[in-house]
């Protein structure tokens, strides 16, 4: 076998290196003109904060930046005056870096500048589950170099979640980045303050309206089809395809590359079959037996399918309460959503304000805004003849806190009656301090 020759190595990394040059911290850097997510803060401070020795593991689907948020946090950290010879940079997923361990690559960007063993230094290491092994050589990384600040990302690959609680305990600390919420997604095309204002409330308080419900609306149907993705907002071409972006750049990658690889999944079709099942019923209850049967793929292979979807982030189950908030015992129902509201355009079709899925399509899109927080631990309640959309349990006897009701209509406001099973639910359940309820054009 023809062994890659160490220059062009050293070439590559300086090329995707592009600060080190002549130009320094002025060079232009990739993805630096973009607006910033509102997730940027919290995980710049995280990469600035050397007191702690962990790695920051930022993990999410493909395609909602988490590239884009490394390159910012470069530039951020040249603007406070890092010199930029103690930064470094890799993709992974670069051809000549394929079988390199992460201590080679790091001990040629000591070589390039001679930096000592206990030097102060920031490396981020992109796309990292195209190393095999990678939590481990990672972990030793963090173990020999605690000067050094390690940032590593990876997508849609349920190792990165899985292996980093086993291999990499006490050294990883995880950084979920979600897909767009819809905040973002209207801050990234401009309309947000447009759109959205501040106002004093009761005791000065602050509450928030709209200038316009059914240009916001138009605008949350817009984000359904294509505005969860980073890219896709900017791109006037993906919006009008997203089928053949969405399915083939995204969901096709995961499904036919990503956890084939990683589990020896030998029947793709099976796999495929049940993702496409959930995601046609995102919002719905289920069980097991029943996506057995509907999807043609046996009980057991469907609990493992779930766990490698879920560890993908293509879907999230959430998990059913009664109307006394009690979990049950044996957990035989739950409801499962699509992580990013945007994949059933891409696999169904468009949607319009009238589609018959809008109501299950805007209860994806406000469970998929909470999933980087992981206090959230959110539920559906449901008995006989009763039901509440979203439950938000708190606290060390797990109380209700606050409860919403999700409709995509104006219902609510004529028909009280359609309320009574949140009615009944707060009644049993006095502590809840919030009830909310979303509706059409109220």
């Amino acid at each position: 076998m023809l062994e890659i020759k160490a220059q062009d190595v050293i070439d590559r990394i300086a090329f995707d290196n592009p600060w080190w040059g002549p130009a320094g911290p002025a060079t232009c850097l990739a993805f630096q003109n973009e607006p910033r997510r509102k997730y940027f803060w919290p995980f710049y401070r995280m990469v600035k904060d050397t007191s702690v020795n962990r790695a920051i593991v930022l993990m999410g689907p493909r395609r909602v930046g988490k590239t884009v948020m490394l390159y910012q946090a470069v530039r951020r950290l040249l603007d406070d005056g890092i010199p930029s010879n103690r930064i470094f940079y890799a993709s992974l997923e670069t051809p000549l870096y394929t079988g390199l361990a992460l201590e080679k690559l790091l001990s040629y960007f000591r070589g390039q500048f001679d930096h000592p063993h206990n030097a102060a230094l920031f490396v981020f290491f992109d796309e990292v589950q195209y190393l095999r092994d990678w939590e481990v050589h990672l972990k030793s990384l963090v173990d020999s170099y605690p000067g050094v600040k390690f940032v590593a990302t990876g997508s849609a690959a349920a190792a990165l979640r899985l292996k980093s609680r086993e291999s990499g305990a006490g050294r990883f600390s995880d950084f979920i980045l979600s897909p767009l919420t819809f905040a973002e997604y209207l801050a990234f095309i401009g309309r947000e303050e447009a759109l959205i204002q501040s106002v004093e409330g009761p005791g000065g308080s602050r509450r928030h309206v709209t200038t316009s419900i059914n240009e916001l609306n138009a605008e949350f149907v817009n984000y359904l089809n294509f505005g969860g993705y980073h890219e896709a907002v900017f791109s006037e071409t993906i919006q009008k395809n997203p089928d053949q972006y969405i399915k083939s750049d995204i969901i096709d990658e995961v499904l036919l590359r990503d956890l084939p690889s990683l589990y020896g999944i030998s029947d793709i079709q099976e796999l495929s079959r049940l993702f496409t099942t959930l995601a046609y019923n995102t919002g719905l209850q289920v069980n097991i037996e029943g996506l057995s049967q509907s999807s043609g793929v046996a009980k057991n292979t469907v609990r493992r399918y779930f766990e490698y979807l879920e560890a993908a982030f293509l879907v999230r189950r959430v998990e059913r309460i009664d109307q006394n908030a009690k979990r049950f015992k044996r957990a035989v129902h739950f409801k499962v959503y699509l992580a990013n509201p945007s994949m059933r355009a891409a696999l169904f079709g468009r949607l319009d304000t009238t589609s018959d899925t809008m109501g299950a399509l805007a209860e994806t899109a406000i469970y998929s805004q909470w999933q980087h927080s992981k206090s959230a631990d959110l539920h559906y309640a449901r008995w006989s003849g009763g039901e509440v959309d979203m439950v938000l349990l708190a606290g060390a006897d797990q109380r209700p806190l606050w409860v919403t009701e999700i409709k995509w209509s104006d219902r609510p406001r004529r028909a009280l009656d359609e309320l009574s099973s949140c009615l009944e639910f707060v009644k049993r359940n006095p502590g809840i301090r919030d009830v909310l309820v979303t509706s059409l054009t109220i």
